[in-house]
């Protein structure tokens, strides 16, 4: 007897959780699967009564109306098992005959299914771009069934929030890491069973979970028992993490005893709230988004600290002083940054250990403005947005090339120049979330007009939170530019490992002395702004570099020579 779902009052809901296990004898009404959607959770009650025979979705799934949640065997309970089966009748004989005939061909099911088993194998992270990051959640559950390139996890580096997808299609059987984990690149994080696996559990199990009592209705599923203590977590690093050994029930622990729907966990995500601080008010301490908000209003109101995130990097500053003496600091209120600001600051906190100077110079783009203004019409009728940055960074690369003390790294031991023999042009990019830094390849090589797509394709990426890792990895050098934001000069910081980063401000009409004309002339000025690693550029050779790229965007043409 196939159980099927009711009319949900949406196109469809998302499974979270399921309530009932293979085996079970269940009452009709009895709840069997809790449904999610963006509005309600919905407990779905079973048609009839009998023993579960088949589940048919899973924790993950989308359902519609009509879908088959679970298969029933429809079975009369007698209060009196013994009477019962002293009373064997002729047609009980036939029911069982049946039984057993069913429960061949579920054999032969199962050694079909368990003779088309895909292998199980142990996959490492791509390059996430960055020597280490850490692991903001984990998008699926041991038991999942995935498909190749869906997002599995989501990766926080100092610069970007990443998606990793899945490298093969099949189910999950492991989870290697937990949220709040470090993990580098090649490190193991997942174990997946080829598509096309048996997901039949053993006999063993299914006549274990027959014996277990059916839930109550509105009774929270508890975790499948498996044999090992729970353990409460630890403080974890990256070798911690990749020697670790999971079972199911200690996946992601500290996000899975938590009691709340997908809905939920989604606003607590947007919200910024660490869903583990939550407390619930529904039945089994389920959390309602009323909750999340009550959490919210109540950090605010007592000032209480946020917790800190697992692998927080002090910057060395003594602590803030008490501002609950609201005569001495008067009213305050505290706001959470956002993702990216918090894993920024780590990296931000390297440029206190850097000798950094700021070498400041003008550009007269008089003659290049007019060369742009020239080309955007025809460029804008094939889709391209030519700016002046597009210009800057084929100077500065070319200049690069030219002096390549600036496109390098300093060794460890301060003993070595790394050189970069390519120009990778980080273009520094301003989102709601914060400044992301997406890296033009081979700067050098490509001509203007293809470094404007380039930016325009990298921005627009960046706004949509759409920039892979390839697509922040690898920069030698980077520009800033605050394009008509205002101001005359800024300082901008030097994104270690690379030694050099370049400012341009708004350019601004200015009245320039012409000798030979012995008359000031009206001409457009480019403030840039060069800051720098002094232990590997010095003073006199950065006034240098900095006019250089000065006399590029001036004449081009220079390029060309």
């Amino acid at each position: 007897m196939d159980i099927k779902a009711p009319d949900l009052g949406v196109d469809s809901a998302e499974v979270s959780e399921i309530m009932v296990a293979v085996g079970d004898v269940i009452e009709k009404d009895d709840n069997i699967v809790l449904l999610e959607s963006d509005k309600a959770s919905v407990e779905v009650p079973s048609s009839a009564a009998g023993k579960v025979t088949k589940i048919s979705v899973s924790v993950g799934d989308q359902v519609t109306e009509g879908m088959v949640l679970i298969e029933l065997e429809s079975a009369e309970v007698s209060d009196d098992a013994d009477d019962k089966a002293e009373e064997v009748t002729d047609a009980e004989q036939a029911d069982e005959s049946t039984e057993d005939a069913a429960e061949e061909d579920t054999d032969v099911e199962e050694s079909a299914a368990d003779a088309s088993e895909g292998a199980s194998t142990t996959h490492a992270l791509p390059d996430i771009g960055v020597d280490e990051a850490q692991v903001a959640e984990i998008m699926v559950s041991v038991g999942d069934t995935v498909s190749a390139d869906e997002s599995i996890l989501l990766i926080e580096s100092d610069k970007a929030s990443v998606e990793v997808p899945a490298p093969e299609a099949g189910v999950v059987e492991k989870i290697l890491v937990n949220a709040g984990d470090t993990v580098a690149n090649g490190q193991d994080f997942i174990v997946i069973k080829a598509a096309g696996s048996s997901n039949a559990k053993p006999k063993a199990d299914t006549a274990k979970k027959a014996d277990k009592p059916a839930p109550k209705a509105g009774d929270k599923p508890q975790p499948a028992p498996t044999g090992e203590p729970k353990q409460a977590p630890a403080p974890t690093s990256t070798a911690a993490s990749t020697d670790k050994k999971l079972t199911e029930a200690q996946v992601n622990e500290k996000l899975a005893d938590v009691y709340a729907g997908p809905a939920v966990r989604k606003l607590a995500r947007q919200l910024g709230v660490d869903i583990t601080q939550v407390n619930g008010s529904a039945l089994n301490d389920r959390i309602l988004k009323e909750d999340l908000f009550a959490h919210v209003k109540n950090r605010l109101t007592t000032q209480q600290a946020a917790p800190a995130a697992q692998g927080a990097v002090s910057s060395g500053l003594p602590k803030l002083p008490d501002m609950s003496k609201t005569e001495i600091w008067g009213e305050t209120e505290t706001q959470d940054l956002s993702r990216l600001q918090k894993v920024s600051i780590p990296q931000l906190n390297y440029n206190t250990l850097l000798p950094q100077v700021t070498q400041f110079d003008l550009s007269d783009i008089t003659e290049t403005e007019k060369l742009r203004g020239e080309l955007k019409g025809s460029m804008k009728a094939e889709g391209i947005g030519l700016t002046i940055l597009a210009f800057i960074v084929k100077a500065t690369a070319y200049a690069l090339t030219q002096h390549p003390r600036f496109n390098s790294h300093l060794s460890d031991d301060n003993t070595q120049v790394i050189l970069r023999k390519s120009v990778n042009m980080g273009i520094a990019v301003a989102t709601d979330d914060g400044l992301v830094v997406p890296v033009i390849k081979n700067a050098q090589d490509k001509g203007i007009k293809q470094i404007a797509i380039e930016i325009g394709e990298l921005a627009g990426k960046a706004r949509d939170k759409k920039l892979t890792t390839k697509d922040m990895q690898g920069a030698s050098f980077t520009i800033s530019s605050q394009g008509i934001l205002g101001g005359t000069a800024f300082t901008p910081l030097v994104n270690w490992p690379q030694v050099g980063i370049l400012g341009a401000s708004e350019a601004t009409m200015q009245p320039v002395w012409n000798a030979a004309k012995q008359t000031f002339e009206p001409r457009l000025m480019l403030p840039l702004s060069l800051s720098y690693d002094h232990r590997v550029i010095n003073g006199a050779d950065a006034a240098v570099f900095t006019r250089y790229v000065a006399t590029l965007l001036a004449d081009p043409r220079r390029i060309l020579l």
